[in-house]
């Protein structure tokens, strides 16, 4: 590995091990530690910026962006738009995209069991870093186009419109925590007990299901934030099952 990602790998561990919780250390700082030029710190800094990990703030420095994304509650979010909305590029990789029977996910979209469905299986990315292993499902009758659609940088409900489909515009969403497991979580670059958001959502088109979807989130690196004022509603309800 070059020096830089050597000296990249060792501050991802230290960060993950709670260090740096006061402040991170300066590029002179880490010049002195490690014993090496300034070009290598810059150029650690630099991949661990690019990821989302640490920010470049003006009048700070360099500071640990302990919570990097946000998703306000009650909204039907858009997992790619949130992620790019703070400046790091949102990319995936396909992990599945055919059509497919699924007797549960046919109940969820309330079709018949053996339905054909669009299975759309991906691995999110934040600045190239894991960030969520989202799965959808919709009705092929009208979903059948996206086979046909790089993934690599777009989102789903924005494929939807350009191919003329129904895009949710009501939805119903769960979230639960969740520990993932081993396939997912090494996916995701998790530790082996390390929790997890688990998000599940049935959207909506006026009254009608399109779509049902899980994802799996990394805690660490999202969190999910209500928005109240005074008259206003926001609460936790605990779960029918």
């Amino acid at each position: 590995m070059p020096l830089w990602a050597q000296l990249e790998a060792d501050l991802r561990r230290r960060l993950s091990d709670g260090e740096f919780s006061e402040a991170f250390p300066t590029d002179l700082e880490l010049t002195t530690t490690y014993g090496v030029s300034r070009h290598t710190v810059r150029e650690a800094i630099r991949h661990l910026n690019q990821s989302g990990v640490l920010q470049r703030q003006r009048g700070r420095g360099t500071v640990v962006n302990r919570a990097e994304f946000e998703q306000s509650l009650g909204t039907l979010y858009s997992l790619f738009q949130s992620v790019e909305a703070t400046g790091v590029e949102q990319t995936s990789e396909v992990l599945a995209l055919e059509v497919v029977t699924d007797a549960d996910a046919a109940s969820r979209l309330e079709v018949d069991p053996d339905a054909e469905l669009v299975l759309l299986a991906r691995l999110r990315l934040a600045g190239g870093s894991p960030l969520a292993i989202d799965r959808a499902w919709l009705p092929a009758s009208f979903a059948r186009p996206l086979l046909g659609v790089d993934w690599s940088h777009t989102a789903l409900y924005h494929e939807l419109e350009r191919i003329g489909a129904p895009v949710p515009n009501q939805g119903q969403e769960r979230l639960t925590p969740m520990v993932p497991g081993p396939a997912d979580r090494q996916l995701l670059g998790l530790e082996r007990g390390t929790a997890a958001f688990f998000l599940e959502r049935t959207g909506t088109r006026d009254g009608r299901i399109v779509e049902w979807r899980t994802t799996v989130i990394r805690g660490d690196r999202y969190q999910f934030v209500s928005d109240w004022s005074t008259g206003g509603r926001a609460e936790l309800r605990p779960s029918a099952s």
